[in-house]
């Protein structure tokens, strides 16, 4: 009998995972909460949006390459070097004395977490059977629990107090901590399985992540300088960038993603539009409480507390659920949706902080549901030689995704903010209801990652959410 993820046989690498997962967790939540006061102290409001989306721009190149190195060499090597970029972007961002210098610090530690995710995934597929993986997803997601109860607290503190330079120092030391805690039992992987690919396919799909991540970073530069002032030239790059991406993203995920094709197709586009939608909204929460009501940086980071709660208990009941796997994820999706269109209204109307508060707890909840159910998904569908390839092609779609809506958003911000009254809720509800709109595409989506109607048997290989510790 084989037990659960905390069973004698499972036990020290799922510590290892919880705490590399927690590391990660505290940064992104106490960066998200000092941003605001970031940018004011670094006279980069404008350019705002760009902290999020080059980080994750940056994290897409390295999710490209991070599959065919995993593949062809074993996640061991993308973890290591995945966390030393991350500790290096930390504190190329933390010493900064410029805007921009800290967003390169941002798209170093985006480089970092890119392998990370990506051979992270690929060890859960190699180590743990298949009924045990929903369980370790949900897991993984309730690291975010302590992180998100702490996180913004401490770094709002850290901002208003001390320097917000320590929020990015201070994750330093603790990521080196959880790669103490992962590494024994890491060591213990087998070899890979022979790759699907072999090393010169490996290298053309980095050379596509290179150009895609290249397009990406040009169209989302020419997007925010046309929001401030218009330009044949910025016309232009727009339009190279815009080329790039189209080119090369439908050669680095699944054939027949963009046509919505049943099965993974539409698991990996479900999982792009969904992230879209709330990424794009997260970055701009805290602003909109700082800004729009008045909140000091540690109370507005409590939304994005909400928010991870709220993910962690979505991610633990989708092991839960008894459902096929692709309804769990159509109602998690259309709740999403329902979620962010709902924040637009709140925003609207003049609703006390705290209620948009629990809104966005709520979307968390759905979109944790969702994200664990997609990796599950895509899990079920590859074959032991395609976890890496297949699970890279799950976190481009999700980084595609997340840049368009930062990078979307931010750009909205930057044409429609009124610098002389920073206050005005106007820009926000824009914002909130375009997002919206994504997160509905993905209930389209989502219908279709199902096994097509009256297609082969186990053309799509579903389990149900039930999973026992």
């Amino acid at each position: 009998m084989e037990g659960g993820p905390l069973s004698r046989a499972f036990r020290p690498l799922t510590i290892g995972i919880i705490a590399l997962v927690g590391s990660v967790a505290f940064e992104a939540m106490a960066v998200a909460t000092a941003m605001p006061v970031v940018a004011r102290e670094l006279n980069g409001e404008s350019a705002y949006g760009l902290a999020f989306s080059l980080f994750l721009t940056a994290a897409l190149v390295a999710t490209v390459a991070a599959g065919s190195w995993c593949d062809l060499k074993g996640p061991r090597p993308a973890l290591l070097t995945g966390l030393a970029l991350i500790v290096g972007g930390l504190l190329v961002s933390g010493l900064s004395g410029a805007f921009l210098l800290m967003t390169v610090g941002r798209a170093v530690s985006g480089l970092g977490g890119g392998l990370l995710v990506v051979a992270l995934y690929v060890i859960i597929g190699e180590a743990y059977p298949g009924k045990l993986q929903p369980i370790v997803f949900g897991w993984m997601s309730a690291a975010w629990v302590l992180p998100s109860l702490i996180g913004p607290l401490v770094a709002g503190y850290l901002a208003q107090s001390v320097s917000w330079r320590w929020v990015f120092l201070g994750v330093v030391p603790i990521t080196v901590c959880a790669l103490a805690l992962v590494w024994p039992r890491i060591r213990e992987l087998g070899a890979p399985e022979p790759p699907s690919m072999d090393a010169s396919q490996g290298r053309r799909r980095s050379t596509l992540g290179l150009l895609l991540g290249s397009g990406v970073f040009v169209l989302q530069w020419a997007l925010h300088g046309t929001a401030e002032q218009a330009s044949w030239w910025l016309a232009a790059a727009m339009a190279a960038g815009a080329l790039a991406v189209a080119w090369a993203a439908p050669r680095l995920l699944p054939v027949g993603a963009f046509r919505l094709g049943h099965g993974l197709p539409s698991v990996v586009m479900t999982r792009g539009l969904l992230a879209m939608a709330f990424f794009g909204a997260e970055a701009f929460v805290p602003l909109m409480l700082v800004n729009a009501h008045g909140l000091q940086p540690a109370m507005a980071g409590l939304a994005l507390t909400g928010g991870a709660l709220g993910w962690s208990i979505g991610a633990f009941l989708q092991s839960r659920v008894r459902l096929e796997r692709h309804w769990i994820l159509v109602a998690a999706a259309a709740a999403t949706g329902v979620s962010i269109a709902a924040m637009a209204l709140l925003s609207a109307s003049g609703t006390p902080f705290w209620l948009i508060m629990v809104v966005w707890a709520l979307t968390g909840l759905s979109i944790g549901a969702s994200f664990s159910t997609t990796s599950v998904l895509v899990l079920n569908l590859s074959t032991a030689n395609e976890r890496g390839r297949n699970s890279a092609s799950l976190q481009l779609s999700d980084q595609l995704g997340s840049v368009a809506g930062t990078a979307g958003a931010g750009t909205l911000f930057a044409a429609l903010r009124d610098p002389a009254h920073p206050e005005q809720i106007g820009v926000f509800v824009v914002i909130w209801v375009s997002l919206a709109a994504a997160a509905l595409l993905g209930i389209v989506a989502a219908a279709r990652s199902g096994p097509a109607s009256g297609g082969p048997a186990g053309r799509v290989k579903e389990q149900t959410g039930v999973g026992s510790a």
